[in-house]
């Protein structure tokens, strides 16, 4: 959805929230990594265009991969209409991670540590996201399948679950995180509780209070497909969290 649309001459400017949150988003990350000195200021807008490259090539090639594989397959230049959106956190996260590696090796950071500052203002940048998707109208709807909600259906048209995600995906996280960084045991271990925490409210509100878009739907009776691929997510990233705590 657009926040205003005009025409000048040959020149069309259409914004849309969704894409406004990506520059809040950026921006704050920005000045909050830049402030706490995670590394050298002369090196922070290289990490800045790391992450940036990351963020913008794997959130549309995730969406790629995991859902729409077989219409890009027989419409290949579609990948490249990301305004069109469709978008992937699961691109997203490997996309942050390759670019991260990379950036550690060619500068001698630390990774772990890297990874730990990196994430813990990523839940601003949830939160920011989640409310676009509710401007924006997407993500919207009821679960069959819960009780709950199903009794006031006849006046409630839709569970506004976007907003319930930036409260868990950016508030609440956003909390537990910047508690825990204030007594972190080891590096990595903001990071690994990221993605764990991330995951765990994600399929929360998709199997209880959000319905899947139109074109994916159900896999099998409550799990979608982002359900599916957030499951081993979890798996992995607890037991990564065990393994970094126990060096």
């Amino acid at each position: 959805m657009t926040i205003f649309d005009i025409s000048f001459l040959w020149f069309h400017i259409a914004p849309t929230y969704y894409g406004l949150m990506y520059v809040f988003w950026f921006v704050f990350w920005y000045l909050i990594v830049k402030r706490r000195w995670v590394v050298h200021k002369n090196k922070i807008d290289d990490l800045f265009f790391y992450i940036f490259l990351g963020v913008i090539l794997w959130w549309r090639l995730g969406y790629i991969i995991f859902y729409n594989f077989s219409e890009y397959i027989s419409d290949f230049l579609s990948i490249f209409r990301v305004w069109e959106g469709w978008m992937s956190f699961h691109g997203w996260v490997i996309g942050v991670i390759i670019a991260m590696l990379l950036f550690a090796r060619k500068y001698k950071v630390d990774f772990y540590k890297l990874a730990d500052e990196v994430t813990s203002v990523l839940p601003i940048g949830l939160w920011l996201w989640r409310v676009g998707n509710y401007l924006n109208r997407e993500l919207l709807g009821y679960s069959p399948y819960n009780w709950f909600l199903s009794v006031f259906r006849d006046w409630v048209w839709h569970f506004p679950s976007p907003l319930l995600e930036a409260v868990l995906e950016g508030v609440i996280l956003f909390l537990i995180l910047n508690l825990v960084y204030k007594k972190k045991q080891f590096d990595g271990q903001i990071a690994s509780l990221f993605l764990v925490l991330y995951w765990l409210f994600r399929i929360f509100v998709e199997v209880f209070f959000r319905i899947p878009d139109s074109h994916i739907g159900y896999i099998w009776w409550v799990v979608s497909l982002g359900t599916l691929l957030s499951i081993p997510m979890v798996i992995w990233w607890l037991y990564f969290y065990c393994k970094l705590q126990k060096k």
